[in-house]
């Protein structure tokens, strides 16, 4: 009876280890979420002039465009959008990829997981995927210093316009009632 019973008890210990583990490993998943959700990728066209700023799940956060991708034919613009738009994406499933390797250990293999993935889709291999990850400079975002739209971004949420006052009163001393939009009605 005591050879079984501290077999019980080493399966327990093997059991609490685990459950130990996996406490540690969720322990940093509110660090991790919070990572994620300020993941943010930039890619530019090879001609610089889209540029595409993607957030954590392949959101698109931001598209900009220069005088010269105005000057493009549509089908060529639209290609430019989407291609920049694809690397963009791209780059950021790959910080995410790299984040929860980080937060989760890299025996999970996600990071070659999607390098494998990204190079079948843009016809590539994972060493150059790898090798443009380690090569990308880091960019300051520049300040748009004119009033050329060309330069403001596409998706950029601006204050909506302000709302003319109500007449103060239904009431005009000049006559001009056909003016008034607002009967005393309506009020």
């Amino acid at each position: 009876m005591s050879a079984e019973f501290d077999q019980l008890v080493a399966q327990f210990e093997q059991f609490q280890a685990k459950l130990q583990h996996v406490d540690e490993q969720f322990s940093g998943l509110d660090q991790m979420q919070a990572e994620i959700a300020g993941v943010e990728a930039t890619a530019t066209s090879a001609d610089r002039s889209v540029t595409v700023v993607a957030g954590p799940g392949g959101s698109v956060k931001d598209i900009r465009f220069t005088e010269a991708a105005l000057r493009q034919s549509p089908q060529a613009l639209s290609s430019a959008v989407l291609g920049t738009l694809q690397q963009a994406v791209a780059e950021s499933a790959r910080k995410q990829a790299g984040i929860v390797e980080e937060h989760a250990g890299d025996g999970m293999h996600l990071m070659d997981q999607v390098l494998d993935t990204q190079a079948q889709l843009f016809g590539t291999t994972p060493e150059e995927l790898r090798a443009s990850m380690e090569e990308q400079p880091k960019r300051p975002a520049r300040a748009v210093e004119t009033e050329d739209y060309s330069e403001q971004a596409v998706l950029r949420r601006e204050e909506p316009p302000a709302r003319p006052a109500p007449p103060s009163s239904g009431n005009d001393p000049s006559g001009n009632r056909f003016l008034n939009l607002y009967d005393e009605e309506d009020r």
